[in-house]
């Protein structure tokens, strides 16, 4: 709601709103590049043309630090809701798609765009009420930045501006007082989860990124053709045929059948994905061509 966010913050919000085009919520990621976007306007954060990332900052989490430097903070709990709840399986697939392209940024040195986001309940019930609709959303002119992560303590900082700031302690200590981010709890021990679920989220994880960028990724695992998933383009072009290996904490290594090896030796377009931290807030992953599979971190022989 208007009256939990800075009044800094609202004002550069009231000002594009007043001069700005009168547009939708849809009609303004739509107009920043996003794709189909009236059936992506729930999403929390979008690809849009030229690789560029587009999320969405709740204007009453952001924070005025030192020098009157914008921040703001990022749960990389994508399992509790902003009050502590435990999410439902649609948010928690919302909150790690949405990590998932933060750290596309940060991974790749890039900035991101933002579209600052009021709403006409109070924040802390955005996740459980049913009510819950967008009050105003507008464009930020200026570029945001991963200016830290931090996988230990369960946070990342958004900056506004230029790079090479950081907030202070204090800063942070007023930023969580607004309760913008719960407080991190130890990860369930990899052994709670088995292979077969790290490799199921690995080939959820490709469909879905493959599908962001308009391919069509079809999950052929079954058919044990010595890959799991082939990437076509709108004309049914096969471009990629993805051999997929999901890792996490505690179970890093894998290994190729004799199925995937000998598929590899036939060539292109035939590639290892590897999906590191599959189960976890932030996966990622890297393609392997066939003449460089054997330096694939965590690759295994195949015993006989």
């Amino acid at each position: 709601m208007d009256k939990e966010v800075d009044p800094a913050v609202l004002a550069v919000i009231n000002e594009k709103r007043l001069m700005g085009e009168k547009r939708t919520p849809v009609e303004i990621i739509a107009k920043m590049g996003v794709f189909e976007a009236r059936e992506k306007a729930s999403e929390h954060a979008w690809l849009a043309t030229g690789d560029n990332v587009i999320a969405t900052l709740w204007a009453e989490f952001v924070s005025i630090g030192t020098g009157g430097r914008w921040f703001y903070l990022e749960s990389l709990d994508t399992q509790r809701r902003l009050s502590g709840g435990e999410r439902s399986a649609l948010q928690i697939q919302r909150a790690k798609d949405r990590l998932g392209l933060l750290k596309r940024t940060l991974d790749a040195g890039q900035g991101l765009r933002a579209v600052l986001q009021t709403n006409r309940i109070a924040i802390a019930d955005l996740e459980t009420d049913k009510a819950a609709k967008v009050s105003t959303r507008v464009p930020d002119d200026q570029e945001w930045h991963i200016a830290r992560w931090d996988a230990d303590e369960r946070i990342a900082v958004l900056v506004r501006g230029a790079r090479g700031w950081l907030p202070t302690d204090a800063d942070m200590q007023a930023a969580r007082a607004r309760g913008g981010v719960p407080a991190a709890v130890p990860e369930a021990p990899a052994g709670q989860f088995s292979r077969e679920e790290v490799q199921a989220a690995a080939l959820d994880y490709l469909t879905r990124h493959f599908a962001g960028y308009g391919y069509k990724a079809e999950n052929v695992s079954a058919q044990k053709l010595g890959y799991d998933i082939e990437v076509t383009d709108k004309k049914g072009n096969t471009l990629l045929k993805l051999a997929v290996k999901g890792t996490a904490t505690g179970m890093n290594g894998f290994q190729l059948t004799g199925e995937e090896r000998a598929c590899a030796k036939r060539g292109d377009p035939w590639r290892l994905a590897v999906v590191t931290d599959a189960i976890g807030p932030a996966a990622q992953h890297k393609l392997y061509k066939p003449s460089e599979i054997d330096s694939a971190p965590g690759l295994e022989p195949l015993l006989d």
